[in-house]
């Protein structure tokens, strides 16, 4: 019954599964080996634990993680650990976020749900608002700085994320969570534990919850997302072997908000309306985007097309995700033991914009005139040809605004599978297979927009536009598979005290990509076609362009690990380890390649990779647990959008080297029960080794200089008492300032003839402080029914939120607005 109220979180920590320190299953039973099952040290302090192992992790338990607000985004939970810098978009987990640690950006994370890969199997990006609900989350943790050498990612060049879900309850019970606050903020959560319901001890929990809310800035945009969850598990034996197989769904519809350009001169306007620029205080922070109706259509003249519905705030970010997994382990005979992870993801998402339409045929200008199609970066500002009537006016006169999101449909199976042999109670060895296979469907349909600016569809692929031929018109066409097959071996052995892990990775990546679009620039820029007599034409016309091709990649890389515990007493432990991290190039970067011809240098870009190592000093006990770890990183093969001087354009380059170094702590302490204190800090030098070219005639002075977009430091703490059954707790965060791009340099742009500052070098440091308070009914008859406040951004500061780092000292960057304070309160009921 304790797991599934959650009210005495300090319990569930403590479960079976607290010691799950890793991601898969065949992960956590071999570092569940070195822990002392029940022992008071290994249960953390206060939801805060640091296991004693080779690399320098830090682990978020259900006492911590439920003291947040219901339904936030877990990457919003471990913004309070060390070395983790994430900028949420809204107050609530629903909206997307930015998330960096030591200085890598959220493609270059690896993070795992009970073992599932999350990052996009095309750019790897990580969704923050496609996250499991928190209730159902057991623990969370964090390697700062390496991976699992089970782990089937492409992405890891540095940090791991792995959260697990809870384990179904023996006992029957129930649980409800309503919750409402500032900006129309309701959620609803509901979970239903069986217990036990076979005489085998077969047992599973249902769970589901609705969160709706508007959209924090804009005035119009409405966000809405549900999600559902269950798990049935079968103990076999009462060796911990078992079976759990779950399933997860969650479904978002969400406007775009909040993200403007960054910067400060004077509230000039830079785009189409008045809130299209960085506000400059509070009181702009709300700005309303203006309503609109797009004219009725004239027939026999020429209408051009509105600007009704191009602001960002009309845009929508829809997302369908899912998966399928199964979890298990079996003993096969004494200290042979086998792990067996299988799973399906399914994936239905998009994001972007409109674009201006034509009713006509594609100009002379194009390459190819008189055609149908989609024709990028051309002189005209109109992309999409349909070659007939579209607002019904009986003229082909016409330009029109349509919706033209960038779609993305992706099946997704893996399997992670490892056997772990203990040769004696000293030496333990485990290999591992791991699959992953990532059908990643990407096109770009267009849609009607609503009489108001908002499109007709959230998905334009359920109503897409065809041409006069009955053709979709796309603005991109492609079919990837993205394949990883990998073998990885591991050994530890315990010398008294010292105990050492050795490992090895060895990925086989490939990826089959199939562009049926005319690749133009190597920016990306593209002519997709419908039929085949256009490509034909257009191949005819343009024969130096790279047309629709397949190109297969293939990347492979043996990637050691190693790393020691010295045990200097019983409390206090040194710990160093080594690990090598592969990231394979995303499939954008491998599409814009798509310019070049095959088997020249541009066609085959480099996979990133790194060397990490971590050194440092571990203390634990059972009322205090403290860790400080220095740590270097060598980033080779950097990639990064910049100039190409021979051809004119933007392209993916390779940077060199970076070196990255820093110095990350924590330390909890609880001296009494009732009392809790917390507190952490880090620091991030990053060195880019090379110079970049800019433009035509400018290199970029960033030899010397550190990345853009990751904070200089982040300190941060957490205050909890907990007396007679009411708790209070007073967390703070501070981000350091920002570079806002790699040269270091302010932002400069030319108004009215001269070239003025428009923002810093850096967006400013910045302290958030959160308050969350809790009182449970118990004393008055009810044990499973409390009430808890949460009060987000509790001083209203003002700052910059998330953003994404740049080359150019003259590009804007987009940066989101951080989040005002907001209140939210909860109820809940569990039995």
């Amino acid at each position: 019954m304790k797991q599934l109220l959650m009210c005495s979180a300090a319990l569930i920590v403590v479960a079976a599964p607290s010691a799950a320190f890793a991601q898969s299953t065949g992960s956590i039973d071999f570092e569940n080996e070195i822990v002392v099952t029940g022992a008071t040290v290994d249960k953390g302090v206060a939801g805060v634990l640091l296991p004693d192992t080779s690399k320098a992790k830090a682990v978020l338990g259900a006492e911590f993680i439920q003291a947040q607000t219901p339904g936030q985004s877990i990457n919003e939970v471990i913004n309070q650990l060390p070395g983790v810098s994430f900028q949420n978009n809204d107050p609530f987990g629903s909206a997307g976020g930015t998330l960096t640690i030591r200085g890598f950006d959220d493609s270059r994370i690896s993070q795992t749900f009970d073992g599932l890969p999350l990052n996009d199997t095309g750019g790897y990006a990580l969704y923050s608002n496609q996250q499991l609900d928190p209730e159902i989350i057991e623990q969370v943790n964090v390697n700062l700085g390496t991976t699992d050498v089970d782990s089937p990612t492409a992405a890891a060049t540095g940090s791991t994320v792995n959260y697990r879900s809870i384990t179904p309850s023996e006992e029957f019970g129930a649980k409800m969570v309503a919750s409402v606050g500032d900006f129309s903020f309701f959620r609803l959560f509901g979970m239903v534990q069986t217990g036990n319901f076979t005489p085998w001890g077969t047992r599973a929990f249902f769970s589901a919850s609705r969160a709706t809310n508007d959209a924090i800035y804009g005035g119009i945009g409405e966000i809405d997302k549900q999600q559902y969850n269950a798990k049935i598990y079968q103990p076999i034996g009462s060796n911990g072997d078992f079976i759990s197989i779950a399933g997860h769904y969650n479904e978002n519809r969400n406007n775009f908000f909040g993200s403007v350009p960054l910067r400060v001169d004077g509230g000039r306007v830079v785009g189409s309306s008045s809130a299209n620029r960085f506000p400059t205080s509070k009181d702009e922070r709300f700005y309303e985007t203006a309503r609109c109706t797009i004219p009725a259509p004239v027939a026999g003249v020429a209408d051009v097309a509105s600007a009704c519905g191009s602001d960002y705030e009309y845009r929508y970010n829809p997302s369908d995700t899912g998966n399928i997994r199964i979890n298990s382990r079996f003993t096969l005979a004494d200290g042979l033991i086998l792990t067996v992870d299988p799973s399906y993801q399914y994936t239905k998402a998009n994001g972007g914009g409109t674009s201006i339409a034509s009713e006509g045929r594609t100009p002379a200008s194009s390459g190819l005139a008189g055609q149908v199609g989609f024709i990028q970066g051309s002189s005209s500002a109109t992309q999409y040809y349909f070659g007939r009537d579209l607002n019904g006016d009986g003229d082909t006169l016409d330009t029109i605004r349509l919706l033209t999101p960038s779609q993305t449909q992706t099946h997704r199976y893996g399997l992670i599978a490892s056997l772990r042999y203990d040769i004696n109670d000293d030496n333990t060895i485990r290999v591992a297979y791991s699959y992953d296979r990532g059908r990643h469907r990407q096109t770009g349909e267009a849609a009607y927009l609503r009489t108001d600016g908002f499109g007709s569809e959230y998905f334009a692929i359920d109503d897409p536009i065809a041409d006069v031929n009955g053709n979709l018109v796309e603005k991109r066409n492609r079919l990837s598979y993205a394949i990883l097959h990998q073998v990885s071996g591991e050994y530890r052995g315990e010398f008294d005290a010292l105990t050492v892990n050795l490992g090895l990775r060895a990925p086989f990546f490939k990826r089959d990509l199939n562009n049926y679009c005319f690749t133009a620039t190597a920016g990306g820029n593209l002519r997709c076609f419908g039929d085949d007599a256009a490509s034909t034409a257009y191949a005819a016309a343009n024969p130096t362009i790279q047309g629709p091709q397949r190109r297969v990649f293939k990347y492979d890389k043996l990637l050691p690990n190693a790393g020691v515990v010295f045990d200097l007493s019983g409390a206090t432990s040194l710990f160093a380890n080594y690990s090598k991290g592969l990231q394979v190039p995303g499939t954008d970067n491998l599409y814009n390649s798509f310019f070049y011809a095959p088997d020249t240098e541009g066609a085959n870009p480099q996979p990133e990779t790194t060397d990490n190592f971590d050194l440092g000093v571990r203390y634990r006990t059972s009322k205090l647990q403290a860790q400080l770890s220095g740590w270097y990183t060598i980033y080779h093969n950097r990639l990064a959008q910049a100039y190409d001087r021979d051809l004119n354009v933007t392209i993916y380059r390779n940077l060199g080297r970076v070196d990255k170094y820093g110095v990350d702590g924590s330390v909890t302490y609880q001296p009494i029960p009732e009392l809790m204190f917390y507190a952490f800090g880090s620091y991030l030098k990053s060195e880019i080794k090379d110079d970049v070219q800019l433009d035509a005639t400018t290199v970029g002075q960033t030899a010397g200089k550190r990345e853009s977009g990751a904070p200089v430091y982040t300190l941060g703490g957490r205050v909890q008492g907990d007396i007679e059954g009411f708790r209070l707790g007073i967390q703070a965060k501070r981000t350091g300032p920002r570079y806002v791009n790699d040269q270091n340099l302010p932002v400069y742009q030319t108004i009215n003839g001269a070239l003025t500052q428009v923002y810093g070098a850096k967006a400013p440091a910045y302290t958030v402080v959160d308050l969350d308070a809790r009182y449970s009914l118990e004393k008055f008859g009810a044990p499973g029914v409390a009430v808890q406040l949460n009060v987000t951004n509790l001083f209203d500061k003002f700052y910059v939120g998330g953003f994404d780092g740049t080359l150019s000292t003259t590009s804007i960057t987009f940066a989101q607005i951080g989040a005002p304070r907001t209140f939210i309160g909860s109820v809940v009921v569990g039995f």
